[in-house]
């Protein structure tokens, strides 16, 4: 018996679409996340070496950030409630005297984030990168 030439045999790629794109989905979904805190740069301050002097003492900057009543929060530097364009003023003082003086950040708990960048933004503009922050 002879067999019937095909004409035109077809092959059916929809099977095999179908199984690229669940290979696809598989793959984003099982992905794992690079974790960026980790590759974000921080420097801890060195231990200190010699005994402390009471003259470092008196040119550390404290800055605390507290919840005000506007979304702004309250900015109080060395002790008295400033705006921002008093810290402003105040850290560009305080980097022409040195710009490695040592400014402490302290945040309460409901202190708002754009309180904090602003004191960053400000300190990072005065290249003042001696800040430590702390929560309350």
């Amino acid at each position: 018996m002879a067999r019937k030439p095909q004409e035109n045999p077809a092959l059916d790629m929809t099977p095999m679409i179908d199984v690229v794109f669940e290979l696809i989905i598989f793959f984003v979904v099982t992905i794992k996340q690079e974790d960026l805190f980790s590759q974000l740069n921080a420097n801890r301050p060195a231990p200190a070496t010699g005994k402390s002097d009471s003259s470092e003492s008196d040119t550390t900057v404290t800055i605390a950030i507290g919840a005000g009543r506007d979304a702004n929060g309250v900015l109080v530097y060395n002790s008295r409630e400033v705006t921002r364009k008093e810290l402003d003023a105040n850290l560009r003082d305080v980097a022409r005297t040195s710009t490695k003086t040592p400014i402490i950040v302290r945040c309460e708990e409901k202190s708002p984030h754009k309180a904090l960048v602003d004191v960053l933004d400000i300190c990072y503009r005065h290249n003042l990168f001696s800040v430590s922050i702390f929560t309350m």
